[in-house]
């Protein structure tokens, strides 16, 4: 016969919904990438790479953890993709259980600040102190953290390295008791809650950050034409756009060869994502514009 186990024995499965906020380009994508445990949200070395919320789940036997990763919140330039991405920040601020708010190793300035004041009171917050690994004098991280600690009240302070995969299960450890009992959110096998169109979309306009120079990829997006799964093979039509017409050869290359390398290069990251054949065909258009237009950015989905 089975005895019940005690009531101090007994772990609540718990479920919820965790906020990555931060500054632009403190490793919030790589992040929710490393604690999904697949590539879902894009990364490159520019800042503001991250347009949109991109969900991981990460599901254990104590509980379901949402994380939602946001874009970096904007100081600078104020357009209405800017102010869009903003939006995105705030609302997501205000339907989470928890926040982790990723800093990046001693360097603290007022963007961070700008972040910090973002925070709602009452939602337990995690300060995760990112790219440790790239510090050299480990002892120049104490004092750091320790000055951060005067900031506000935080359930923890966690030195991370994203790109290593360090101290993430110590991280997760603190998040999932801050999270309210309950049943999973998504089944186990869930890895995140938007649909492969976007996926396709993004891993198209990442390669756009990587493979072309400092400035025009920010004025570039990516539009999905044809998502359409044919028995194990996704044909997938997409449309760069540009915003002038000068950038349009900058994007085609000499004879095509700078779009074919940016197609390939991201028909093969949606092989690995989707686990099955693409067939990836891409143009690029001229839309003047578009990051201003109000039809543009809902169909990227964002609110107008």
């Amino acid at each position: 016969m089975n005895l019940p186990l005690a009531p101090e024995a007994v772990t609540a499965h718990r479920a919820g919904v965790v906020a990555i906020v931060g500054r632009p380009n403190v490793g919030k994508s790589t992040l929710l990438n490393r604690l999904a445990g697949a590539k879902l949200s894009i990364t490159s070395s520019k800042p503001q790479t991250t347009r949109h919320r991109v969900t991981g789940i990460v599901t254990r036997p104590a509980g379901q953890i949402v994380f939602v990763d946001t874009p970096g919140y904007q100081t600078g330039h104020r357009s209405p993709l800017n102010q869009a991405m903003n939006r995105s920040v705030t609302s997501s601020l205000q339907e989470t259980n928890a926040i982790v708010w990723v800093v990046e190793a001693l360097k603290f300035d007022e963007r961070d600040e700008t972040v910090a004041k973002l925070l709602p009171p009452g939602v337990p917050v995690v300060l995760a102190v990112n790219k440790t690994d790239a510090v050299k004098d480990k002892n120049q991280l104490l004092p750091f953290i320790s000055r951060l600690s005067l900031q506000r009240e935080f359930v923890a302070i966690i030195p991370v390295s994203a790109e290593k995969g360090r101290q993430l299960d110590d991280l997760l450890n603190t998040v999932l008791p801050l999270l309210p009992e309950g049943p999973p959110l998504y089944g186990a096998d869930e890895i995140t809650t938007v649909n492969e169109r976007f996926l396709a979309a993004e891993a198209l306009r990442e390669k756009l950050f990587r493979l072309l120079g400092d400035e025009l990829p920010y004025s570039t997006t990516v539009e999905i034409d044809l998502f359409r799964q044919e028995g194990g093979l996704r044909r997938i039509h997409a449309s760069i756009l540009v915003d002038k017409e000068g950038q349009k050869p900058i994007v085609i290359g000499s004879q095509g060869g700078k779009l074919k390398t940016i197609a390939s290069s991201a028909r093969r990251d949606m092989e690995r994502l989707f686990g099955g054949k693409v067939f990836l065909e891409v143009r690029v258009k001229v839309r003047r514009g578009w990051s201003e237009n109000a039809a543009t950015l809902r169909r990227m989905g964002f609110d107008s």
